[in-house]
This record gives structure tokens, C-alpha cells and sequence, in this order.
């Protein structure tokens, strides 16, 4: 089903008396959002490559995988720190 238009206008800030008015703005059907969806699912799958290696390098990636994480310094210090909106919160500059 095709985009329907109609006119509207939209109030961006009412206080500033900032309107956009359109004569033709889209309204998007359910049945185009969701092809919007399924094409862009499809180009993430379409976007994977297939690897292939030796039975001995795949046991090597493996065990790269399997090992333990090692903390990143930056990341601990990012969960640490207050958010903004907690007490102790200091803006970084």
C-alpha cells in the first residue's frame, strides 16, 4: 500500500511560533514499515561473509574464545563513575 499524504502542520516550538506546514507529508502504512524492515534485515544478512579455516586454526579461535575476558581499564572506569543525574556526578571536560 502506498504512502497516503495529507496536509499537516507541525508545531516545533509553539513558543517561537516555528511551524512546518506541508501540503504533502507521508503517512506510512504498517504493511511499508515493515518492508522497510524486512529489506534492511535482509542487506545485515547479505552483508556476512563466510570464513573458513584449518580444523587446527578453528580449535585455536575457539580457545581464544573461551578464555577469560580481560577488563578494559576505560570500560571499568565508565560503570564506576556516578551517571549524571547521581550524586558525586562531575562533569568531564
Amino acid at each position: 500500500m502506498p504512502a497516503r499524504s495529507s496536509r499537516r502542520s507541525i508545531s516545533i516550538l509553539p513558543s517561537a511560533g516555528v511551524t512546518i506546514s506541508s501540503t504533502s507529508v507521508p503517512i506510512l502504512s504498517a504493511a511499508a514499515v515493515r518492508d522497510a524492515a524486512v529489506r534492511a534485515a535482509e542487506e545485515v544478512v547479505m552483508e556476512n561473509r563466510l570464513i573458513r579455516m584449518s580444523p587446527e586454526g578453528f580449535a585455536d579461535f575457539m580457545k581464544v574464545l573461551s578464555a577469560p575476558a580481560a577488563p578494559v581499564p576505560e570500560i571499568v572506569e565508565l560503570t564506576e563513575r556516578p551517571a549524571p543525574w547521581e550524586a558525586g556526578y562531575v562533569a568531564k571536560r
